[in-house]
């Protein structure tokens, strides 16, 4: 049986998980490797090619996807989260010690957009075509909440400008039936292909969905429960997710994959816990960030399928990015 101390200590390091600290990510693995050298490099860009873009102390970094333990260009563009796609990137950014920004990047890494986030970086992605920007950031203080903390999930049309600054205020029908409730929490958007479809999670009275949402809308809806930090595979039929094992987050989490068609679930060969929002690589294959108890982040891949075993990616980095 689990002690209280040991109780106590998971349940703080899922908080600090989901809060998205510096630190990172709470992972029971200890696997690490030491990244390789890698000077100031001003060549990083966001163009797409077969690179792997990536957060290597806290600055946006690339590699080779073919060699991406190999040499890394790091740039002095300082970010906690990062992410990119068709020449458009988005980096959660420290603008003094408790203060961040969401800031839209061009190809060559030069803001083209601000905006000031409340809370700590957590999540962030761009949809495909690279119209879509969107984040997610910890919100302490919010009473209703359990554990004493919520989330603050938004994105941005870079096309329109139109910013939505919390999907809190999207209609929400969970089961099919209408729900509001002052417990609503969001993270981990993913958008579908058509940039208005999108994913992502939603936590209410205990428990916590996959929803399907209409950005023109503004409305959500339930999917399935237990399905957590949701990833779009190119083609658009399957969703990589964190799964809490048992239904119990204090558990730690199985990397997993779900079918939109069959509703069938598999999990990957992972046995890791993934606090993560992974990354489709390519049809078949998953990138994801691990820490070592020492809290070293390294990224991983692994088979979406369930077969084969994970393999380290590129050490010493985090928040991956595949720019092919």
């Amino acid at each position: 049986m689990m002690s209280i101390r040991a109780k106590i200590a998971t349940l703080a390091a899922s908080a600090v998980a989901l809060a998205g600290l510096a630190t990172g990510y709470a992972v029971t693995s200890a696997r690490h490797a030491p990244a390789p050298a890698a000077a100031a490099d001003r060549t990083v860009t966001l163009r797409p090619g077969p690179r792997l873009l990536a957060v290597t102390d806290r600055h946006v970094s690339s590699a080779a996807l073919a060699d991406p333990a190999g040499p890394r260009a790091v740039s002095d563009r300082e970010c906690l989260r990062v992410y990119a796609a068709a020449g458009t990137g988005v980096c959660l950014a420290p603008t003094s010690a408790w203060s961040y920004q969401v800031v839209v990047l061009d190809a060559e890494l030069r803001p083209v957009r601000r905006l000031d986030v409340p809370g700590l970086p957590n999540r962030a992605r761009v949809s495909a075509s690279g119209r879509m920007v969107s984040w997610t950031t910890f919100v302490g203080g919010d009473s209703y909440t359990s554990g004493g903390f919520s989330t603050r999930t938004g994105f941005l049309d870079t096309r329109t400008g139109a910013t939505v600054t919390s999907l809190e205020e999207f209609t929400v029908r969970r089961d099919g039936r209408p729900h509001r409730d002052a417990d609503v929490n969001f993270w981990g958007v993913t958008f579908a292909g058509d940039d208005n479809v999108f994913y992502a999670t939603m936590s209410t009275a205990g428990k916590r969905w996959l929803v399907r949402g209409d950005a023109a809308a503004r409305t959500v809806e339930t999917v399935r429960e237990n399905t957590e930090c949701p990833s779009l595979s190119p083609d658009g039929t399957r969703i990589a997710f964190k799964e809490a094992v048992d239904g119990d987050p204090a558990k730690g989490w199985r990397l997993s994959v779900l079918d939109l068609r069959t509703m069938r679930v598999t999990a990957t060969a992972e046995r890791a816990s993934v606090d993560d929002q992974a990354a489709w690589l390519d049809g078949g294959t998953l990138a994801y960030t691990l820490r070592s108890d020492d809290g070293h982040p390294d990224v991983w891949s692994v088979p979406a399928d369930g077969s084969g075993t994970p393999r380290l990616l590129l050490p010493g980095a985090e928040s991956p990015s595949p720019l092919t």
